[in-house]
C-alpha cells in the first residue's frame, strides 16, 4: 500500500560525453556548451553541461518506470537550478529520489529530489501519477 511519506527507491543514471553527443544528434540541439569544453568555459560554465531536456527525460523515465508507464503520468515539472557538469572521460551521476507527498483519490503527488555529484540540480520537481 502506498502511503504519504513513502520513499520511492532512488535511481542513478550515468551521463557521459557519448550520451550528450547521441542526445544532441537525436534532438538537433547542437549547442556547443554540451560538447565543446573550451566553448563552455568561455561562456562562464565550469565544463560541458548536459542538456536540460536530457536531464528532464531521465527524471521522467524514473517517474514513468515507477508509475507503470507514461499513460499514468498526469503532471511532471521542475525548475533548472544548477547544471549537470559532464567532464571529459568521466560518467556523471544523475540521482533521482521521490517521496509520496499526497494522495487524492487515485492520484499520487510525488516530490522529487534530483542531484548530480551531491548538488541539487532541479528545484520544485514534482509529478502527479496514478498507480
Amino acid at each position: 500500500m502506498i502511503e504519504i511519506g513513502a520513499q520511492i527507491p532512488q535511481q542513478v543514471f550515468y551521463i557521459d560525453r557519448a550520451m550528450l553527443k547521441a542526445y544532441a544528434d537525436a534532438s538537433g540541439d547542437q549547442n556547443p556548451i554540451h560538447q565543446n569544453e573550451e566553448f563552455a568555459v568561455s561562456v562562464g560554465l565550469p565544463n560541458v553541461i548536459a542538456h536540460g531536456m536530457l536531464t528532464m527525460a531521465l527524471v521522467g523515465k524514473y517517474v514513468t518506470d515507477w508509475s507503470g508507464g507514461s499513460a499514468a503520468v498526469h503532471e511532471f515539472s521542475a525548475r533548472f537550478i544548477k547544471p549537470v557538469i559532464v567532464p571529459l572521460g568521466e560518467k556523471t551521476d544523475l540521482t533521482v529520489m521521490g517521496t509520496v507527498a499526497a494522495i487524492e483519490g487515485d492520484r499520487i503527488k510525488l516530490d522529487l529530489v534530483v542531484t548530480s555529484a551531491g548538488i541539487k540540480v532541479l528545484g520544485m520537481a514534482k509529478a502527479v501519477v496514478t498507480k
